[in-house]
């Protein structure tokens, strides 16, 4: 469901839950779900919606198994992100690779925008990431 209403009627305004395969297409659902919301969010609020979308995804990918499910919900004054992978293993900061090949920076990168991160088991096996930002 991805409804959009006004901000005075906006407590829960927007959920969309989807499985994408590649972070390219987190992204670009990422971005569809912020275009219904009304009142718009700033252009920085969503960069950086859609940076974190793009690196829990990608993180998953790359280091948990792939991903059993992407959720994006919206309040009026938040957007939460919940990456669901199969692995029940909690994310570990890395030191960042400065020649810029390895990665590393993520999991940093998504604390530092994000007002809070919880990592949780899911009952369907796995775990489950949410970080939410202000919009």
């Amino acid at each position: 469901m991805n409804r959009t209403q006004t901000a005075s009627d906006r407590s829960t305004a927007a959920e969309k839950t989807t499985r994408p395969d590649t972070a390219a297409e987190a992204r670009d659902t990422a971005r569809a779900f912020l275009s219904g919301l009304a009142p718009a969010p700033t252009a920085e609020a969503a960069e950086n919606v859609v940076l974190v979308v793009s690196e829990l995804v990608t993180n998953a990918l790359r280091h948990a198994g792939g991903i059993t499910g992407l959720r994006l919900t919206a309040s009026r004054h938040t957007v939460e992100i919940t990456v669901q992978d199969p692995s029940p293993s909690r994310p570990r900061p890395r030191h960042p690779d400065i020649t810029g090949y390895e990665g590393g920076y993520g999991l940093t990168l998504v604390n530092f925008l994000a007002r809070f991160v919880t990592v949780t088991p899911s009952p369907e096996g796995g775990k489950k990431i949410c970080a939410a930002l202000g919009i």
